[in-house]
């Protein structure tokens, strides 16, 4: 009996493998993610502009250097901020 009783929980307790299916909205929200990412990218590359002006200065007037973490750190941001979904994929399969 208390076998019987394990073997039906058991045969209750597996779930068969849904089908995915976008949620309502799905395509605003995506659309929304795309603007997002389109701005992480235009920011990174103004910032690394701006690093690259701050750099010229810098060398220029002979001062230190802190420009080069700027560019590194905007290239890292942008590394991370266009291979997010891909990160993402890789964690979750």
């Amino acid at each position: 009996m208390v076998f019987s009783t394990a073997h039906d929980m058991f045969l209750l307790a597996q779930v068969g493998n849904p089908t995915p299916e976008a949620p309502p909205l799905s395509g605003e929200i995506l659309q929304m993610v795309r603007y997002v990412t389109w701005f992480s990218i235009l920011s990174g590359v103004a910032g690394i502009t701006v690093a690259g002006g701050k750099f010229a200065w810098e060398k220029w007037h002979g001062s230190s250097f802190t420009s080069p973490k700027m560019i590194a750190g905007g290239m890292i941001g942008g590394v991370v901020a266009t291979s997010a979904g891909t990160i993402m994929n890789t964690l979750i399969s």
